[in-house]
């Protein structure tokens, strides 16, 4: 019998009430009058102490407490693709139909629709013994996702009924199992405590690349299938647009984003622009296989922590399916500053800057999550759930906790920088200070289009040296440097403003797929190759500067990939041809010297 009390203390989102024996830890609560959505976050006798995550103003001492006997929990089933999200999974469209655009305390609307009809198909078969992540039956949920209908994480058992195809709504039963307990209804909805990672039979190490379209990532810093990462960056670096853009072109089957404390004209932006915008793979619009959450800085700050513990629980749902998911969580340095902020009110001792001496576990626990998997269920399957998240460190000091804590357990470092950002060099990752550790785990995945490692180190040297390099020029100037090394300078200034500068408002630029970014970087080198040649034959830097070629190959980036296929064998042809002839003007002019 869940609990009922009554409220005692009000501290912000913290709510103390007594009368609450027999309840649990992580017990979802409704508060006050209301019937605001809380969770329990601490035990003493028969008092609880409760998140409240709805604004709790106006909430007075002796209105009731209620459980629920239930964990915070999120609904699994279709139509959560295309939908919009607060943090407690509360559909915001829906709500902006019932009570209009202000979202009032205490609205409580489904956050799957119970009217919707979906065409079921049954993959079971009557008397067939089905366990665990197996497969009952599939749902078109978009033309892009097949929705597939699971046997339940700890059910097994013999299937005595499955219904036939047909339209049926996700409460609808569309099987009847025997298990060892009696006989169980299923219908298309799951239940599924955030806090809880859902079960799998293996974890496998990430490998593959997972493709973002952004080439400074892909080519130099790549993100492996089932992996990691973090985006660090003061403001004005450009970490929510780069964000967007992996949400928009990254080549996962599923897509999750989570703007946790951002602000709501950002989301805002998202929202209106992912309407418009089509999928690369498919031409379908990019909804088809997008979730958003959106738990803006207005919102109340305790609901920040659900957020990214919702996208991760419906991360690793579409995962049991078989499917790719990759998720961005913007940004993870507001939901640790909320986390600060509930463990300041329950008085807490504070760590390192204040914030919690579980700060570190928590953030552990959440990446952990993700990986590469083989999934629960007889059919062979293998997904993965990618995470990137954005760190927001004051003032970009990468010393502070967040960061420091968030980099023992990531391994891909993008380091936003923000002299880049200042000359206007998107996106603004420091080649220098940024870092992959999946190297090994892509390098079979690109070397099918190319000798990938090889050319990424040789383009990440050249890189170096100019950094070494501009040491010298701040003193000296440019004109003292022997022709190599200005060479190597013209050469990283052309990685660095034809291969690694991208603009995200670009119609053709703002994606690029890997087949391109590898041919652009070959190119380049080979462009570097001959010129360090050319240079050895005794042409000066100046005069290679002056090739036509150059523009041509700057324009790369421009061209859609239908057209870029035929122009870059073009460009080696003509590229080959130009330095021959200038090599053979220099001989000539030293031979009538």
């Amino acid at each position: 019998m869940p609990a009922k009390g009554r409220i005692v203390r009000i501290v912000g989102p913290v709510v103390i009430a007594e009368g609450m024996k027999g309840s649990q830890m992580y017990e979802v609560v409704y508060v006050g009058e209301e019937k605001l959505i809380g969770e329990i976050i601490g035990l003493e006798e028969d008092k609880a102490t409760i998140q409240v995550y709805e604004e709790t103003v106006g909430l007075t001492p002796g209105e009731p407490v209620e459980g629920t006997g239930r964990p915070l929990s999120v609904e699994l089933g279709p139509g959560l693709i295309g939908s919009i999200y607060d943090g407690v999974q509360r559909p915001l469209p829906s709500i902006w139909d019932l009570v209009g655009p202000f979202i009032r305390r205490g609205v409580k609307v489904p956050p799957l629709s119970r009217d919707k009809k979906w065409h079921f198909i049954p993959k079971a078969e009557k008397g067939e013994k089905v366990e665990a992540g197996d497969f009952i039956g599939v749902v078109k949920e978009t033309p892009l996702i097949d929705h597939y209908i699971m046997v339940p994480p700890g059910t097994h058992g013999k299937v005595v009924e499955v219904a036939p195809e047909g339209e049926y709504t996700i409460m609808d039963t569309i099987a009847v199992l025997e298990t060892p307990d009696g006989k169980k209804e299923l219908n298309m909805v799951q239940i599924q405590p955030v806090r809880v990672p859902r079960p799998y039979k293996v974890k496998l190490p990430a490998s593959g690349l997972m493709a973002t379209g952004q080439r400074i990532v892909d080519l130099f810093f790549p993100i492996a299938k089932g992996g990691t990462a973090a985006v660090p960056g003061d403001f004005g670096t450009g970490k929510t647009v780069l964000l967007q853009q992996f949400a928009k072109w990254s080549q996962a089957d599923v897509c999750i984003l989570v703007g946790c404390g951002e602000r709501g004209n950002e989301m805002a932006d998202v929202l209106t622009g992912f309407m418009e915008l089509k999928d690369p793979r498919s031409g379908r619009p990019l909804l088809e296989r997008t979730i958003v959450i959106a738990n803006t800085s207005n919102m109340p700050v305790a609901a920040r922590e659900s957020s990214v513990y919702s996208g991760i629980t419906i991360a690793e749902y579409f995962r049991d399916m078989g499917y790719d998911v990759f998720m961005m969580a913007d940004s993870t340095s507001r939901w640790c500053e909320a986390m600060r902020e509930v463990s300041g009110r329950l008085e807490e001792m504070p760590g390192e800057e204040g914030f919690p001496a579980y700060l570190a576990s928590r953030l552990a626990e959440f990446y952990e999550r993700t990986g590469r998997v083989i999934t629960l269920g007889k059919q062979e399957r293998i997904g993965s759930v990618t995470v990137i998240g954005a760190v927001s460190p004051p003032g970009g000091d990468f010393s502070e906790p967040v960061t420091q804590n968030t980099l023992r357990i990531v391994k891909v470092f993008l380091a936003l920088s923000k002299m880049l950002a200042e000359r206007r060099h998107f996106p603004a990752i420091d080649w220098l200070e940024s870092y992959s550790l999946y190297i090994d785990a892509v390098a079979d995945w690109w070397n099918k289009l190319g000798p990938w490692k090889e050319m990424r180190t040789e383009a990440m040297a050249i890189l170096k040296e100019e950094a070494d390099l501009q040491e010298i020029v701040r003193i000296v100037g440019p004109d003292v440097l022997p022709e190599r090394e200005k060479m190597i300078l013209e050469s990283a200034r052309m990685i660095r403003d034809d291969l690694l500068y991208q603009s995200a408002l670009h119609e053709v630029d703002t994606y690029c797929p890997p087949e391109k970014s590898i041919k652009m970087m070959e190119v380049i080198l080979k462009f570097h190759k001959l010129g360090m040649q050319a240079v050895q034959k005794g042409v000066s830097v100046k005069d290679i500067k002056t090739l036509p070629i150059r523009y041509r190959i700057a324009r790369m980036k421009e061209l859609p990939y239908d057209k870029f296929i035929e122009e870059v064998k073009k460009i080696e042809k003509d590229m080959e041809e130009q330095f021959q002839n200038l090599i053979k003007s220099k001989v000539m002019e030293a031979a009538a010297r």
